[in-house]
C-alpha cells in the first residue's frame, strides 16, 4: 500500500479559475442565479451538481479550499467555517442531541472545554471529562446514552498524545464516533488514516500561518459533510458558520506552502526543546527522547515533516512566567500573544490565557502548572539567535 503524503494530496488537486487563472477565481456574490425553476429546486433539495444556491450553503470559492482541506486530511470531503469553534460546535452538535452523552479529554482548548461543560448543558447534552491517555478510563465512562469520543491529536496545552487507534476501536465498538482536533498537527498526523471518524481544525493557526484571519474545518465521511449543509436539518447551514469567500481564496493559496512551514516550524522546536532540556529546563515536546509518548507519537506521524511547532515549559511560578514573557518580548523573541501557527514565535501563559476557561481545581488536577509557559515557535532563520535571547531572558 502506498504510504498517504498529505502534501502531495493537495498539489496534485487540479483547480484553476474560470478563465484558465492558476489561483481559483474569488466568489464575489452571496446568491446565484438559475435558468430554469426546476434546477433551483433540486438544488435546495440537494439533487445536482455544481450548482449554488446561496453562500450560507455553498460556493465555489469555499469548495475549493474544502477539496483541498479534505485531501490534506485523506477525507470524503470537507465543509468550512467561519472560525475554529464554529467547526468544533457545528460538528459536535450534528452528532448529539438532548440527552446524550459526550466522553471528552479533559486536556482541551478552553473554549472547547467550555462548549462542553457549560454551554452543552443548556440542551441536556452531558459530557464526561477524562485523562485521555488512560484508555481504561475512556471505556468507564462510557454510557448507553454516549454518542461520541471528544480529544485532540496533541491536546492543548498539556502536549498530551492522543492513541487515536486504541480510540477508534474503543468508539466502533460501542457504536460511537470519534471526533478530533488536529489543529496542532497538520500534515504531521492524519488522523482520518488512524480511524477517526470527523476531524475539526482552526484553520486560523498552521494551515493559514499568517493569524490575519479566523477560520475552521470539518473533514468527514461524504455524508456526514452533507448532513451538516442539509437545508432542512444541517447544523452548519442552519446556525450559519460561512466562511468569507476572500478569506477561503486567501488560504487555499496559502496552502500551497504549508508542507514547507510545518518543516521549518519543527526543526526550530526540535532545537529549541534540545536546548531547553540542556539547560535544565521541565520542558514538553513530542521530539524529545524522553516525551512520555514519544513512541505512540513516532508510531502515528507522517515522519518528513518532523514533530510540530509546539512546546511547553515549566517555570513553575505564575510571575516568573509573565516575568520572563515580558523579556522575551522585549527582547524581540517574539509576542506575548494567543493563538499560535504564526511565522513569528508567540508564548502564552496557558492556565491565565487560552485554558482560563478550566477551573483552577481541574487545571490542578490535569497537572498544568501555573507557570507553564506554551510556545509556538515561528519560522525563524536564525534558530540558535532566538535561542540566545531566550537564555539571557531566563
Amino acid at each position: 500500500m502506498k504510504k498517504f503524503n498529505p502534501a502531495s494530496a493537495v498539489q496534485d488537486l487540479k483547480q484553476f479559475g474560470e478563465f484558465g487563472d492558476v489561483n481559483p477565481s474569488v466568489t464575489d456574490s452571496a446568491t446565484y442565479t438559475f435558468m430554469e425553476a426546476k434546477t433551483m429546486t433540486d438544488t435546495f433539495h440537494g439533487e445536482t451538481e455544481g450548482c449554488y444556491l446561496y453562500s450560507r450553503h455553498w460556493n465555489p470559492s469555499n469548495k475549493y479550499l474544502a477539496e483541498a482541506i479534505a485531501a490534506m486530511e485523506n477525507t470524503e470531503a470537507a465543509w468550512t467555517t467561519a472560525s475554529g469553534m464554529a467547526a468544533i460546535t457545528s460538528a459536535i452538535m450534528q452528532i448529539c442531541s438532548a440527552g446524550d452523552h459526550i466522553v471528552a479529554s479533559v486536556t482541551v482548548y478552553g473554549g472547547t472545554f467550555a462548549f462542553l461543560s457549560n454551554y452543552l448543558t443548556k440542551f441536556n447534552v452531558e459530557t464526561t471529562f477524562v485523562n485521555i491517555s488512560d484508555l481504561k478510563a475512556v471505556e468507564k465512562a462510557i454510557r448507553p446514552n454516549t454518542k461520541m469520543i471528544y480529544t485532540e491529536t496533541l491536546t492543548n496545552p498539556m502536549l498530551k498524545v492522543s492513541n487515536l487507534p486504541a480510540l477508534a476501536e474503543i468508539a466502533h465498538k460501542n457504536g460511537l464516533k470519534l471526533l478530533c482536533d488536529n489543529t496542532f498537527t497538520p500534515m504531521i498526523i492524519t488522523p482520518a488514516n488512524l480511524g477517526v471518524d470527523v476531524v475539526v481544525y482552526s484553520l486560523t493557526k498552521f494551515v493559514n500561518g499568517k493569524n490575519d484571519c479566523v477560520a475552521g474545518a470539518i473533514c468527514g465521511s461524504a455524508e456526514f459533510i452533507n448532513s451538516l449543509c442539509d437545508v432542512n436539518v444541517g447544523t452548519a447551514m442552519l446556525l450559519g458558520p460561512v466562511m468569507d469567500s476572500k478569506i477561503s481564496s486567501s488560504i487555499l493559496k496559502n496552502m500551497g506552502d504549508l508542507h514547507i512551514r510545518m518543516i521549518q516550524h519543527g526543526k526550530n522546536a526540535q532545537y529549541l526543546a534540545e536546548k531547553f532540556q540542556a539547560i535544565g529546563l521541565k520542558v514538553t515536546y513530542p521530539g524529545l527522547p524522553n516525551f512520555a509518548d514519544s513512541e505512540l507519537f513516532k508510531s502515528m506521524m507522517n515522519e518528513e515533516y518532523g514533530f510540530g511547532g509546539m512546546i511547553s515549559i515549566d517555570l513553575k511560578t505564575a510571575e516568573y512566567a509573565a516575568e520572563v514573557m515580558e523579556k522575551m518580548q522585549i527582547e524581540g523573541v517574539g509576542y506575548l500573544a494567543v493563538s499560535l501557527g504564526y511565522f513569528k514565535t508567540l508564548f502564552s501563559n496557558s492556565g491565565k490565557s487560552t485554558s482560563s476557561e478550566i477551573p483552577e481545581e481541574i487545571q490542578k488536577e490535569m497537572g498544568l502548572s501555573e507557570g507553564l509557559i506554551r510556545f509556538s515557535v515561528g519560522l525563524d532563520m536564525d534558530i540558535e539567535r532566538t535561542f540566545e535571547k531566550i537564555k539571557k531572558c531566563l
